[in-house]
């Protein structure tokens, strides 16, 4: 049995259920900036049918600005908020026994970079070897440091837009049912592929996407930070109770 997932997509509407539908796709892994775990899990519930399993997760932002590092946790059973450190989130994905998975691996100033993935090999579960945003010899890199680590690869369209979904994704050769089942085919490396278009449309895909990329740094950051308050995944949150007052970086 083949289970074919996308790993990594960040919008989720009647738009990207039906382009999953229509790739052929199994089950989508939601895990959306800036919104916490109990959101995310609603809105997740919310799309999930009998034939498109949406699994909630959380990319979280770890560190400060000038050390940014994000990694994707799938099976959390608490929150975890972003702005935190790097070992204080692997810490916390250990002990809540969540999938750990790196999204693309030494991309731009956000991402691991091979002193943290030896420093973390023995919490992560899988690299991202190939990512539509990122140009060939990003995916290059992350496949070589994922064989030289021997660490499980996957992959993901990595979508900000509906019509990104499904352009890349890992196949699974296990029956996934629900979430906790992914979690135990990641944590155990079960036998996978990873799918994806490398011809004109995937160079159409990453284009777009990197044009998303663009306005999310420029006035979507400005209206983050600056005009609409504290974040809701910020450590400090009264959401959080408290637990990561003394670990915040801001």
């Amino acid at each position: 049995m083949t289970f074919r997932v996308d790993c990594h997509v960040k919008v989720l509407n009647d738009r990207v259920v039906e382009r999953a539908k229509r790739a052929g796709l199994d089950a989508i892994v939601y895990a959306p900036h800036f919104t916490r775990l109990p959101e995310i899990r609603e809105h997740a519930a919310e799309y999930a049918d009998d034939e498109l399993l949406v699994i909630p997760a959380r990319e979280v932002f770890t560190g400060s600005w000038r050390q940014r590092r994000h990694v994707l946790a799938i099976g959390l059973e608490d929150p975890v908020p972003d702005y935190i450190p790097l070992e204080t989130a692997m810490a916390e994905f250990d002990r809540q026994d969540a999938a750990v998975l790196v999204p693309h691996p030494t991309f731009a100033n956000v991402s691991f970079e091979e002193a943290d993935l030896k420093a973390h090999a023995e919490t992560i579960d899988a690299i991202e070897i190939f990512n539509p945003k990122h140009f060939r010899l990003h995916n290059r890199r992350a496949r070589t440091l994922a064989e030289s680590l021997s660490i499980p690869p996957f992959t993901s369209s990595y979508a900000h837009l509906p019509r990104t979904v499904g352009t890349a994704y890992t196949a699974f050769e296990a029956a996934i049912e629900r979430e906790a089942d992914l979690v135990t085919a990641l944590r155990d490396g079960i036998a996978r592929r990873v799918v994806y278009d490398n011809g004109l449309d995937r160079l159409t895909t990453t284009a777009s996407e990197l044009a998303h990329l663009v306005y999310e740094n420029t006035w979507k950051k400005v209206d983050r930070l600056f005009l609409s308050g504290t974040e809701p995944t910020h450590p400090t949150h009264i959401a959080y109770d408290g637990r990561f007052d003394d670990v915040s970086v801001y």
